[in-house]
């Protein structure tokens, strides 16, 4: 049975490695569909090939690994895509035995849906790895910019309209209870 890696909805941060072998018989694997077959559905072996409904093409990178020179696979991980060295570094020998045309699947690239991949060739998948995301820290700033204090915001004082709408109030209340002061001594 094929590996079938499953994609939580709303996923971030996560990028899938596969190797795409260049020497396997079927069609080019390419990052963009074929839009010149057909511009309403038109077919995309890379889509396929990953077993999905949808992919985004601006969050995938396929490319052969010469390209990275000195740096290498994993340098590229860590340096150039934001992997955690401590989760690549188990995996060195392994990158790095790699050769030909690699493809990284980003998060955005399955547009937050919930789905399953399931690679098939010329597609293999070599592993699963989380972008390092920085510590969040609450310190002070250290700008005297940022010094001071906030000013203990003050009411404001009622305007002279509803000042004015306070004593017509007040004066309608006491004409009324004079009015019924009236009627009931008269009655």
């Amino acid at each position: 049975m094929k590996e079938a890696l499953q994609v939580r909805k709303n996923e971030r941060g996560v990028v899938r490695l596969f190797t795409a072998d260049a020497d396997a018989a079927g069609p080019k694997m390419s990052t963009e569909p074929d839009w010149a077959a057909d511009e309403h559905d038109p077919p995309w072996p890379l889509r396929d090939a990953l077993g999905v409904d949808y992919l985004d093409a601006d969050f995938i990178e396929l490319f052969d690994v010469r390209d990275l020179d000195e740096l290498g696979l994993s340098g590229y991980m860590v340096e150039g895509l934001g992997i955690a060295a401590k989760d690549v570094t188990p995996h060195i020998a392994q990158l790095e035995a790699i050769s030909g045309k690699v493809l990284f699947v980003f998060s955005s690239a399955l547009g937050g849906f919930e789905t399953t991949i399931r690679p098939k060739a010329p597609l293999r998948w070599v592993g699963t790895f989380v972008e390092e995301r920085a510590p969040v820290s609450f310190e002070p700033l250290a700008s005297d910019a940022a010094q001071g204090h906030v000013a203990t915001p003050t009411k404001a004082p009622p305007s002279d309209a509803a000042m004015s709408g306070r004593v017509a109030m007040v004066a309608l209340l006491v004409i009324f209870a004079l009015t019924a002061v009236v009627i009931w001594v008269a009655s």
